[in-house]
């Protein structure tokens, strides 16, 4: 089961838009949204007016109430279904999880051994600290039945309903690939999983909630914006209701003439106060999640977006991230009065048990470069010894042959422990290598040194420029690495970030974030194992991998369900895209209502000022129309720019001030010109239809 993409204006998400747009119509939810509540006020009074008009009472033209009370109702309901299509383009991207968390059985073992007696129970019976095994062809179908962490075997596995990318994956016990999620499949061997979370507790429920509660939760940003257009409203309402009681009594404003209608008033008040950003203000919010949703990126608050688009440091680990990870044998560099073929037999004894990606290169390297193949492992009698953190090297025993491979300082302290010497010509290559950007590995022989096998590992393609980019936003970037100081150097400068941390441990990523957050900078960080969590929990953007630790996932704010390093710069630039069309759309909105001021209000106070005829620059009909004209405008305006809203605006790597001259530009002169052409169709469409 893969996940299902949607189109912007999806039949199966506008139904159910329309049914829940008539839904908001209940106060206790317009009341979240103080302009557009003022609106919906003022579509409630029109319609008690034009039901008085009805019976004969308070204002004659009926019919002209009725038309503007069905385009402010209509107003209202635009800006429902513009926050209920956002919403609903998320629940249908999660929709397909739920059937995740369909009852599965699961083998719940006694032992943390996959040998061991397990019983049949409900996976909803499960709870943090079990363990389970899962196998191909067996009761439970496969299924991981909860969130887990791998603790034995490896496996592949199905993360489709999860990830809605049909390969599958690896999962194996230790390491940073241990994580595993609930509803998922495997497809070949056996996994024994402790179940990390309760019932209630899984990353789909954590995902569910998070879609559910996305419409209720405003950012910082967003509340400054509303107090902002709150005020802008109130400014409007004063002055409409300092001329209330001249419509009331039946008086002009001049003492002669014929007064201003509460109709006109109000439509007046609702084409002036800000209703085209506070209509979409909530979309925006929402859309900016499900972007993310859609980049397999799930987001536990709109909080967490924001802050991505006001991010201004970004670290990034190098393996994986910058450079593609898996290191390649290059070259054997044979110490003085070693042969490089006797180094490339060391090293190649050294490797034969080593299944990581560098020392199966090491093997491959030695069989092109000097024909060394067809060893028999078990006619040698070797015994392997295996890279250890503490160590630091890994090597092969053979009878009196102990050969060690490993980083210079382990194999010199190895050999001098030996009561050997490290060649200063050695140690000079191993600067060489490291100051080109390549990791030096130096083989050894008991405690004679022999060389070193030189391992690249490559820049990825396009990464300088994307980086460059950043840069351009005003984004410093900083590389990870636990390689030496010259190696991450000669990487940072390929790479082109702006610095590096090199030899980091968990504390020292911990302490570069502080620092620049004490500086006053929002800094982004992703990971994927325990010793990032510290990290992450601090960092202001914390991307956690999915195919990680559960202690990374939970002091994240951000999980990439791709398990892509690289997504940290698309998240960047999500939000930066969300807050470019908020910033967008507010420009448009406060140049409409400027616009609508020379529309509407020579039209409405013509008659008690006949001299302010002379700013109909429009020349509409009539006052009658001018007014519908406007009030039409204002609603439809709303539904063109629903798509601007979901989709957001066109992302651009340019700084604040380019970005400021561009709205200007676009939207804030388009903002002017907009209403002029809209209203006077819509006036000349009235005029033709007999309806002005």
């Amino acid at each position: 089961m893969s996940r299902k993409t949607f189109t912007l204006f999806d039949p199966t998400l506008v139904r159910p838009a329309l049914v829940d747009a008539l839904r908001k119509l209940d106060p206790r939810v317009q009341w979240h949204n103080p302009v557009m509540f003022m609106v919906y006020i003022g579509a409630l009074l029109t319609t008690a007016l034009w039901l008085q008009a009805l019976v004969g009472e308070g204002e004659t033209s009926s019919a002209f109430i009725l038309a503007i009370t069905l385009w402010l109702w209509f107003t209202v309901f635009f800006a429902n279904f513009a926050e209920a299509l956002a919403e609903g383009r998320s629940k249908a991207q999660a929709a397909s999880l739920r059937e995740l968390k369909k009852e599965t059985w699961a083998k719940k073992l006694s032992e943390p051994n996959y040998a061991s007696e397990w019983q049949l129970v409900h996976a909803s019976d499960l709870r943090r600290g079990d363990v389970v095994l899962v196998e191909v062809g067996d009761q439970a179908q496969a299924l991981i039945p909860a969130d887990g962490e791998v603790i034995e075997g490896v496996a592949s596995v199905d993360e489709s309903a999860i990830t809605g990318e049909s390969a599958p994956v690896i999962r194996e016990a230790g390491g940073d690939f241990s994580g595993v999620t609930g509803g998922t499949r495997v497809l070949s061997d056996w996994l024994v999983i402790r179940i990390t979370t309760n019932p209630g507790e899984t990353f789909v429920d954590r995902m569910i909630a998070m879609v559910e509660n996305a419409k209720r939760q405003k950012t910082p940003n967003e509340i400054a914006l509303s107090i902002l257009l709150v005020a802008l409203s109130i400014v409007f309402l004063g002055v409409t209701v300092t001329l209330l009681p001249f419509s009331l009594y039946g008086v002009a404003v001049t003492g002669a003439g014929s007064p201003v209608t509460v109709t006109v008033l109000i439509a007046l008040l609702v084409c002036l106060i800000p209703t085209t950003i506070a209509g979409l203000l909530s979309a925006v919010g929402v859309a900016g999640m499900s972007r993310m949703m859609q980049a397999n990126v799930i987001v536990t608050s709109g909080r967490a977006v924001e802050a991505a688009g006001d991010v201004d440091v970004l670290l990034l680990d190098k393996t994986g991230t910058i450079t593609l990870g898996n290191r390649q044998a290059s070259a054997f560099l044979a110490a003085p009065g070693v042969s490089a073929r006797d180094l490339a037999d060391a090293a190649q004894l050294a490797s034969l048990a080593d299944e990581t990606p560098e020392g199966r290169s090491v093997v491959v390297l030695a069989k092109q470069q000097y024909n060394l193949r067809q060893r028999d492992i078990q006619a040698l009698g070797a015994r392997f010894v295996h890279f250890s953190a503490q160590t630091r090297m890994s090597g092969v025993d053979l009878g009196e042959r102990r050969v060690r491979k490993g980083a210079a300082e382990a194999i010199r302290a190895y050999v001098e422990a030996q009561g050997g010497n490290f060649p200063p010509q050695v140690l000079g290559m191993v600067g060489d290598v490291s100051r080109r950007g390549s990791t030096p590995l130096v083989v050894c022989e008991g405690a004679e040194v022999l060389g070193i096998i030189e391992l690249k590992d490559i820049v990825k393609g396009g990464i300088r420029e994307r980086f460059a980019e950043l840069r351009r936003m005003g984004i410093k970037t900083v590389m990870v690495t636990g390689d030496n100081r010259l190696t991450a150097a000669a990487i940072a400068a390929e790479a082109g970030v702006d610095d590096f941390l090199a030899e980091a441990r968990p504390e020292d990523k911990l302490e570069l974030i502080r620092r620049h957050q004490r500086e006053g900078r929002l800094v982004a960080m992703t990971g994927d194992g325990t010793n990032d969590a510290p990290a992450l929990a601090q960092a202001d953007v914390a991307v956690a991998m999915n195919s990680g630790t559960q202690a990374a996932k939970e002091a994240g704010n951000m999980v990439d369900l791709d398990s892509n390093p690289t997504k940290l710069i698309e998240v960047v630039e999500t939000g930066k895209q969300m807050l470019m069309t908020r910033g967008s759309l507010t420009t448009f909105s406060v140049a409409n209502d400027v616009a609508k001021y020379f529309a509407i209000i020579p039209a409405a106070f013509v008659t008690p000022y006949p001299h302010l005829n002379a700013m109909n620059v429009m020349h509409l009909s009539s006052p009658n129309s001018a007014v519908l004209s406007a009030v039409i405008f204002n609603a439809l305006i709303i539904v063109f720019l629903i798509p601007l809203a979901l989709k957001g605006v066109r992302y651009r790597p340019v700084g604040a001030a380019s970005l400021l001259r561009r709205n200007l530009l676009i939207y804030g002169l388009g903002g002017v010109i907009v209403p002029f052409i809209g209203i006077k169709v819509i006036d000349l469409a009235l005029t033709l239809a007999g309806l002005a």
